[in-house]
């Protein structure tokens, strides 16, 4: 007898046509036959403000790939502390309120949360959860409190010990955590005051959105392929934790010594910032291409002879993936870190790439010096290495069905 198709609800607060790993998993659950529903908001990350085109036809982002959407008002992100603060907690409030009326009456086998920060977007789920008798699964991608402190946020141990209660709140209410991280764990029991379980504590890490295993030949019409340069590829958040000054200190000391692009591709925090420096410094091997969707990717990766992951040293970064390493590894493309811990093994373990220490100008200049003089079979040999290791332990097929599993164990835990 085949196995029956499951109710799941997803909450999280980002969303389609927000750029999300969560969009991959929703549209995954689906073709695997499964009834899945959205609890979200409205798409305004990583600009701060409601996207004009979901403004003029809301209704048009009603369903994603065969997954009902259900939204939920609260204020956008914007560009200030308050109007950030006031995201996250309407997004939590306007959840568990306005979400619980509208799936009144809906039935689910399970519930998942998407738990980039804010870990209070967990809350809805929690509170559902109660109301549905379903079992709520948490992927934690995110250390709260340690982030607050670590990118600044906030730094009153008072405050942070009071959002610590909270995190701990969530978690003892939680009946499965899964960690993007295997470092994780130390930081995740420590908030967990009543005893977990082992087999409820759960090693989930990401994987990379279906393009990037086979990257096309002819690379990306928004940047030419250039055989007399070594093209460096950045993509993702440009934010204060991704140390962008390091890197214009590096691309500003090697310009004249090596033919070397950077590329740098995204949005956030530090685009207004890193666009002056470039003017300023009159940097034209670096080029900032903006924000683009997901499908614009896999042809930029093309293009470039190396993926550039970077954060900042602390020892929450320290225990943290970034999600792009997956996308990194599967794209074959050899992969220069300046980046600690858990991410820097990785690469090691993989053999994908070179990485030195975090904030180390001297050390990242060297490493990226070594791999702009290596020759191309060298650099493809490592980017090979990189897509053996990232098969074996980050397939998206592997852990869609060890999702499911989890599904169906708690389901059947439920009935029993």
């Amino acid at each position: 007898m085949p196995d029956r198709k499951l109710k799941v609800l997803i909450v999280s607060q980002y969303f389609w046509p927000e750029n999300m790993r969560i969009n991959d998993l929703v549209e995954g659950l689906v073709q695997r036959g499964h009834e899945v529903t959205v609890l979200t908001g409205l798409p305004n990350y990583p600009e701060g403000r409601v996207f004009e085109d979901y403004r003029r036809s809301p209704r048009q982002y009603g369903e994603y790939r065969g997954a009902k959407v259900v939204r939920v008002p609260f204020f956008p992100r914007g560009k200030r502390s308050l109007t950030l603060i006031l995201n996250y907690v309407s997004f939590f409030v306007s959840g568990s309120v306005l979400g619980s009326w509208k799936l009144r009456g809906r039935e689910f086998d399970a519930i998942f949360v998407y738990a980039v920060s804010p870990i209070m977007s967990a809350i809805p789920a929690l509170v559902i959860g109660k109301f549905k008798q379903a079992p709520v699964f948490i992927w934690v991608l995110d250390l709260w409190p340690e982030t607050l402190k670590a990118v600044g946020v906030l730094s009153s141990e008072r405050l942070l010990a009071l959002v610590g209660k909270g995190v701990s709140w969530i978690y003892n209410r939680t009946d499965y955590l899964l960690l993007q991280s295997k470092a994780f764990s130390s930081s995740v029991k420590k908030y967990c005051t009543r005893e977990m379980p082992s087999e409820r504590l759960v090693y989930f890490p990401s994987w990379a959105e279906d393009g990037f295993s086979s990257l096309p030949s002819e690379g990306s019409p928004l940047i030419k392929l250039d055989p007399y340069s070594f093209t460096i590829l950045f993509a993702g958040n440009l934010g204060e934790a991704q140390d962008f000054p390091t890197i214009l200190a590096v691309a500003e000391a090697l310009r004249g010594k090596l033919a070397i692009r950077w590329v740098i591709v995204g949005d956030g925090r530090m685009s207004g910032w890193l666009a002056q420096q470039v003017t300023e410094r009159g940097l034209d091997n670096v080029f900032l291409l903006g924000r683009h969707p997901l499908e614009a990717m896999p042809p930029l990766f093309a293009t470039a002879d190396a993926l550039l992951v970077s954060l900042k040293t602390n020892e929450v970064f320290e225990k943290t993936i970034p999600g792009k390493v997956q996308a990194y590894l599967a794209s074959g493309k050899p992969i220069l870190g300046m980046i600690d811990g858990e991410a820097a093994r990785v690469i090691e373990e993989a053999g994908a790439g070179l990485a030195s220490a975090s904030g180390d100008r001297q050390a990242f200049a060297e490493i990226v010096e070594q791999m702009a003089l290596m020759t191309s079979p060298q650099r493809e040999v490592m980017g090979a290495s990189g897509k053996r290791y990232y098969e074996e332990n980050f397939s998206k097929a592997k852990l869609f069905s060890s999702l499911e599993g989890l599904f169906r164990q708690a389901t059947l835990r439920g009935e029993s």
